[in-house]
């Protein structure tokens, strides 16, 4: 690999992303967490298990 080639990959690689989630959705993941947290609570408790 040239550093040519090398340097154009390491671009496309900072401009396209891994796709992963990115650093503001840091809440969004929290929020999302513990909703899930609470709708499991509250299936578990409607069927007794608790």
């Amino acid at each position: 690999m040239t550093a040519h080639t090398a340097a154009l990959t390491a671009r496309a690689r900072r401009l396209v992303g891994t796709g992963g989630p990115k650093e503001d959705s840091a809440w969004l993941e929290h929020v999302l967490g513990w909703t899930l947290v609470v709708v499991v609570a509250m299936f578990v408790t409607q069927l007794g298990w608790l």
